[in-house]
């Protein structure tokens, strides 16, 4: 392998190249270093900085946004980049144009009542409403501005697999299930890649991939087994670990009883011993979560305190609650494997019915297909589920108000129906604010009244581990699972 190239070697390949259309993390991963957004997050980290947009201001009454644009960008194919192409790209994922293969659409620009460019690099957001995390969801690689119309309906279908960015890699060629290989953007805006060829590879055994780092034949691999991360540690290659933007959990249906009483919520929760099964069923290969944020996240707090592990004290909450002699209870799962939840819900529930078991608690386990679950939680089966949830654009609105706000009942998405006035105030102000200070106040406040009425219990966040040669150095991945690889510098072999 020539010194000039970055390879990078992942489990599974990418499904689709066009940002609009792409629904995992594998595509992303390689669209992230093709395209860019108006703004991205600063490596690492939920922190927005500027990217194809210089600067940016928000109207007093949080419903206008207005871009200020890079000049002298260029697409890959020679095209400027300009307003009109970023009209372009987002009113194709506007409801107009927006097809079913632009999954993320509504998510990303529902809120976008229209989009006005009143000059070449200026571009205006109206919004329906005010929406502080809107600026999260330009970060995310759905949101990135393609080539001009023209260009793209030149390519029509075949965007999807040739794409056309302003990143600082190109694309070059694409063998399925193999390899994707990009090319330094020569007329890049920002500072070139110090590695002027990146490789994408795919190699599906964890084991595999961590020989062919050792060989080697590439420089950087994720997914990898703790086991694997072990082996590569001792043979001194750095080893990097970082949370999943993801939370996994126990829910209570809080409507309904036992689990309308908060008291019998917290003995449940005092009842499993989290690090217990993070360090046994699940082999270390997640983190403990003390919150509904996990790490990195605006308002994640690092102090909060969880309800503990304490079953003397579960078991008088249990008596005081009219539950001395025990208690029967219904807990349904899902039969696969999750990115949040490795041993997969069957083997997590055996697990947690054993444990209240001990307390006398009956636990029957019901298991579904994973679709044919989503239905049982709509249809609110059982007394308590295992569940879940990815983070789309890495804000704190996506955790809290999404999955804990009374608005969400309806929707489906608040499936505990957990209700709590002063949490929806502040989770409404912080939609609203775009002050940072004042959101992540606003967000630890509600977070630190979730975790006091219990509508969940908090289990783990996911753990990313990945592995690199010594040889390179600027590695920093982010939590959502995709980085920016162009920073990156390769030492030459002697």
């Amino acid at each position: 392998m020539q010194k000039e190239t970055l390879v990078y070697a992942r489990s599974t390949d990418s499904t689709v190249l066009d940002p609009a259309f792409s629904l995992d993390e594998e595509s992303n991963k390689v669209i992230t270093n093709i395209f860019e957004g108006l703004v991205r997050f600063k490596p690492g980290t939920s922190t927005i900085e500027p990217c194809l947009a210089e600067a940016w201001r928000v109207s007093p009454d949080g419903r206008e946004w207005t871009f200020y644009l890079r000049r002298d960008v260029k697409f890959h194919d020679g095209t400027p980049f300009n307003s009109e192409a970023v009209r372009y790209s987002v009113e194709r994922q506007m409801p107009a144009q927006r097809t079913d293969r632009a999954s993320y659409a509504s998510f990303t620009f529902g809120m976008v009542e229209n989009i006005i460019t009143p000059d070449p690099y200026t571009v205006k957001f109206i919004l329906k409403y005010p929406y502080a995390p809107f600026l999260n969801n330009l970060a995310m690689a759905s949101s990135a501005p393609i080539v001009s119309p023209s260009a793209a309906s030149a390519l029509g279908e075949a965007f999807s697999e040739k794409p056309v960015g302003t990143g600082p890699y190109r694309f070059v060629n694409w063998e399925k299930g193999k390899n994707i290989t990009l090319k330094e953007n020569r007329d890049y805006w920002g500072k070139l890649p110090d590695c002027p060829t990146l490789v994408f590879t795919v190699i599906k055994n964890s084991r595999l991939r961590s020989l062919a780092l050792k060989m080697g034949l590439v420089d950087i691999v994720d997914g990898i087994a703790i086991a694997d991360a072990r082996f590569l540690e001792q043979k001194g290659f750095p080893i990097l670990k970082k949370n999943g933007l993801d939370l996994n959990y126990l829910g209570f249906f809080t409507d309904k009883q036992p689990f309308n009483n908060p008291a019998v919520r917290k003995a449940v929760c005092m009842l499993i011993d989290r690090k217990q099964i993070i360090e046994g069923l699940f082999q270390n290969a997640s983190i403990e979560a003390i919150s509904p944020l996990p790490p990195g996240v605006l308002g994640y707090d690092p102090n909060s305190r969880p309800i503990p592990y304490d079953p003397a004290v579960a078991k008088e909450l249990l008596a005081r609650s009219g539950y001395a002699e025990g208690l029967k209870i219904k807990i349904i799962t899902y039969n696969n494997t999750r990115p949040y939840n490795p041993a997969g819900g069957e083997k997590l529930a055996a697990t947690l019915k054993a444990e209240l078991a001990k307390a006398g608690i009956e636990a029957e386990v019901k298991l579904y297909p994973w679709e044919q679950y989503k239905e049982a939680l709509l249809q609110e089966e059982g007394d308590a589920f295992l569940y879940g949830w990815i983070s789309d654009n890495g804000d704190p609105d996506n955790f809290l108000y999404t999955l804990l706000s009374s608005a969400q009942i309806e929707s489906g998405l608040n499936t505990a129906r957990y209700r709590n006035s002063e949490v929806d105030l502040l989770l409404a102000r912080a939609q609203q604010e775009t002050e940072p200070t004042l959101r992540e106040q606003a967000y630890r406040n509600a977070a630190k009244i979730v975790v006091n009425d219990a509508p969940w219990l908090f289990l783990n966040h996911s753990l990313k581990i990945y592995a690199t040669t010594t040889r390179i150095e600027g590695f920093v991945p982010h939590f959502a699972g995709f980085t920016p690889l162009n920073s990156i510098k390769k030492q030459k072999l002697n």
